[in-house]
């Protein structure tokens, strides 16, 4: 993080903006995972509703590096104070279509969590809850309905097993492992 010799003046203001901040609304779905997200719109949006009339504003600045994209985020006081950050993501593809994607997604969550906003019924509650069941039964046949290794690894991300049920899975399965290593 960079940031100003002081920060006084942005720190009152953020705290300000912070307070009046709601969270960011998961308007837009997200057809391959089946979920709803905030897009980069609705964040900007929350964001400057609190950030002006407070003195604050923000500018991102798209950076890459070896196969990598992302933003800097640099939050602005109107007394000159400054915060920032920089937020790298690995592209999925080494071409624009695949850096623009990395710069969106970097720009959405980078300024998300500068600014300390959550999403609407964040993930964060999900992520804390116990791993539902599955039987390994279960778990091997939705990874045999996989017909790519990228599918296949998407599918085994998605399962709510955990190690031991994947070191099971594994030990079952042998044509699971013998995709994993040939492909």
């Amino acid at each position: 993080m960079d940031k100003s010799d002081s920060i006084k003046n942005l720190a009152l203001s953020l705290h300000k903006a912070q307070s009046e901040m709601a969270g960011a609304t998961k308007g837009a779905a997200n057809p391959f995972f089946k979920s709803k997200y905030a897009n980069l719109e609705e964040v900007i949006k929350v964001v400057k509703d609190a950030f002006s009339p407070n003195g604050l504003s923000f500018v991102q600045f798209p950076i890459s590096g070896e196969g990598t994209a992302g933003v800097e985020t640099i939050i602005l006081h109107e007394s000159g104070e400054f915060i920032s950050n920089e937020f790298l993501l690995k592209c999925s593809k080494a071409d624009p279509q695949g850096m623009g994607s990395a710069i969106t997604y970097a720009r959405r969550y980078g300024l998300q969590s500068a600014c300390g906003i959550p999403s609407e019924d964040d993930d964060g509650n999900a992520a804390s809850a116990p791993t539902p069941k599955m039987t390994n039964a279960e778990a091997i046949k939705k990874l045999d309905t996989a017909k790519t290794i990228d599918k296949l690894v998407a599918i085994w991300n998605s399962l709510p097993i955990n190690l031991k049920q994947v070191d099971e899975v594994i030990a079952k399965k042998d044509s699971l492992k013998e995709t994993l290593t040939t492909k």
